[in-house]
């Protein structure tokens, strides 16, 4: 890659997401009742986003998305790549490493999924995250990335809703 984001286009873009689809089982819906709208893989957890409605200055926010970019940068080698999908609109490839404290701007998109859906998957679709915009919450998978930030995103967004799909015992 020459620059250290470039936009999917034509035959990968559909590659890709015809991967993911297929991998993930995606199915997007405002239906509360058939969320998640993934299939969450086995090392994965997921948490509200709730706790970020009461947040004036956005400072759990930042605290988010930077743990959730410093573990996923992490499960990176220095020249890997991820990409940034964007459900319906542009989405990316991008060096992750090669866009700290550069002047190419920060990473494509977020964790935090502002209207949309946002998901981050490593080239092999093993690590990653999905941003979930109406159930309002965040899937992280892969046990690299789960081992790095979970504790730290529990710090800001409390206990998880679900961990492998699964939703938690109440007894």
């Amino acid at each position: 890659m020459e620059e250290p984001v470039v936009q999917l286009a034509g035959a990968e873009y559909r590659d890709v997401w015809n991967r993911f689809d297929a991998e993930f089982a995606f199915r997007p819906t405002m239906n509360s009742g058939m969320w998640p709208s993934i299939k969450e893989p086995l090392d994965s957890v997921t948490w509200s986003l709730a706790r970020l409605d009461d947040d004036p200055r956005y400072e759990r926010l930042d605290r988010l998305v930077e743990v959730v970019q410093e573990g996923l940068a992490a499960c990176v080698p220095p020249q890997g790549t991820l990409f940034a999908l964007d459900w319906q609109h542009a989405s990316y490839r991008f060096q992750p490493h090669l866009l700290r404290g550069s002047q190419h701007g920060g990473w494509p998109l977020s964790p935090f999924p502002d209207g949309d859906y946002f998901i981050y998957l490593s080239e092999d679709f093993v690590t990653g995250s999905f941003g979930h915009p109406w159930e309002y919450s965040l899937c992280l998978f892969g046990r690299g990335l789960l081992d790095s930030v979970s504790a730290r995103i529990d710090d800001v967004l409390g206990q998880p809703i679900r961990r492998s799909g699964l939703r938690p015992h109440r007894g």
